[in-house]
């Protein structure tokens, strides 16, 4: 999934005007910061006078599949971390 957004950086920055600040480089630590990753591509793509809406269209429905299953990946994350600390807290209230 990284390297999907690598090229998708990649690309946009190639298509970006000239006069554009280079943005620095992201860290992919949490699902929240793909998903704020992700927000930002798409407000790029949207904004892109260089491409037809067919393209964006496609761009943004790729880029949403990326969210949902990211959003999923964050909330089984999330119940997975939940469940092991209620199973810690009883492994210490069983302890004599």
């Amino acid at each position: 999934m990284k390297q999907r957004m690598r090229r998708i950086e990649s690309f946009l920055s190639q298509c970006a005007q000239p006069d554009r600040t280079k943005l620095p480089p992201r860290r992919l630590q949490t699902a929240q910061d793909l998903i704020d990753l992700l927000e930002e591509q798409v407000g790029a793509v949207r904004a892109a006078p260089w491409t037809s809406p067919l393209d964006k269209v496609r761009a943004i429905a790729y880029l949403a599949g990326v969210a949902r299953k990211t959003i999923e990946a964050g909330v089984l994350s999330a119940r997975i971390e939940m469940l092991e600390t209620v199973l810690n807290q009883r492994k210490e209230h069983e302890k004599p």
